[in-house]
């Protein structure tokens, strides 16, 4: 019967360095066979946790247990179910791709021939066949990072801790790599526990998110859920004449929104030069929980709302649009039920372009 443990579960986790308190206090639950994110600004305790996680750093209180062990009492079998890809590929750069994946078999014990399948295997499961008996040194980027999980891959870990994997890579290298972690939860059924300064990349990869600030967990949900803690959105378009306007979408969604905004346009016989939509993503929920108010993003250079349908009204003082920094933090464990619409028509501003 498949043991239905958690893969991590973590009650209380505190670390100070000194008076510098790095994590107060952190409850964490993830499930086994899913990608878990940890997202949070520069300093925030991520790359701190992982280490106390992966048995590298020494936790000053809480309970922890990982792959269905007590970290405390049992480290060592800990890191035997675990595997850790650091920031930076931890390969020989002097030796070929197949000889680091040897070195590593035999650093964990893996017998002559069960040691020859593995390497052959994961060399083809990476696609690095081609280039396994070229030394590392003349591999890119992404082919380094993928035989650097390969290696992870050696000793057949249930749980692997990926801290920024994709740093540094190109776009195609990037998605490549992507893929290739999907392959291993979907097809082995391991763990992801991943830290990442991509938001895009723990929204496309993450079943589940956290956002870690000032040692502290802020929000924790899906991707989706995260986003439906941002409200509204807004539609831009701009004018033939180089004017701007600015839609909030209101609460009766973006279809509507935009439907209404599409029949003012076209009953005006507006000159539109473009037009984009812009709904809360995880970049406007990290900007907004982790306190960075001066990077959110806002509605800027609005100065008067004008009705789009009738322009000969005189102007009056836009209505107070709330930042999106004031949304308070967050914990979700369940979807929100979205709000009823209140109207189908969107909220409508214009607004000279601030540059001209």
């Amino acid at each position: 019967m498949l043991n239905k443990e958690p893969a991590i579960a973590v009650t209380g986790l505190r670390k100070s360095y000194g008076p510098h308190l790095v994590l107060d206090g952190i409850d964490l639950t993830v499930p086994q066979g899913t990608i878990f994110s940890l997202l949070g600004p520069n300093g925030a305790g991520k790359t701190t946790t992982v280490q106390i996680l992966s048995t590298l750093l020494k936790a000053d209180a809480g309970q922890i247990r990982v792959a269905g062990h007590d970290l405390a009492a049992e480290p060592d079998a800990v890191r035997a179910a675990i595997g850790v890809t650091g920031q930076f590929s931890a390969v020989d750069d002097l030796l070929t791709g197949e000889e680091n994946l040897r070195l590593m078999a035999d650093l964990l014990h893996v017998g002559r021939g069960r040691r020859r399948q593995t390497v052959h295997a994961l060399l083809e499961r990476f696609d690095l066949a081609d280039v396994a008996r070229e030394l590392v040194a003349a591999y890119s980027g992404g082919l380094r990072r993928r035989l650097d999980l390969a290696m992870t891959m050696v000793g057949e870990p249930r749980l692997i801790f990926l801290d920024e994997p994709t740093a540094g890579l190109d776009p195609r290298s990037r998605r490549d790599l992507w893929q290739t972690v999907r392959g291993l939860v979907e097809n082995d059924g391991v763990t992801v526990f991943l830290t990442t300064q991509y938001l895009e990349e723990a929204d496309q990869l993450a079943d589940r998110v956290a956002l870690l600030s000032r040692g502290a967990l802020v929000a924790e949900g899906t991707p989706d859920q995260l986003k439906r803690l941002i409200p509204g959105g807004h539609i831009s378009v701009r004018f033939a004449d180089e004017t701007a306007l600015t839609v909030r979408i209101t609460d009766a969604g973006v279809v509507e929104s935009l439907r209404s905004v599409l029949e003012q346009l076209d009953a005006c016989e507006a000159e539109v030069a473009g037009l984009s939509v812009h709904t809360p993503d995880l970049d406007d929920v990290f900007l907004a929980l982790t306190g960075d108010a001066s990077a959110a993003p806002t509605t800027a250079g609005i100065g008067f709302l004008t009705s789009l349908t009738s322009p000969t009204s005189p102007t009056s003082p836009a209505a107070p649009t709330t930042p999106i920094s004031q949304a308070a933090p967050t914990s979700l464990t369940a979807p929100t039920s979205p709000t009823a619409p209140t109207s189908p028509t969107a909220a409508v501003t214009t607004t000279k372009d601030p540059a001209r």
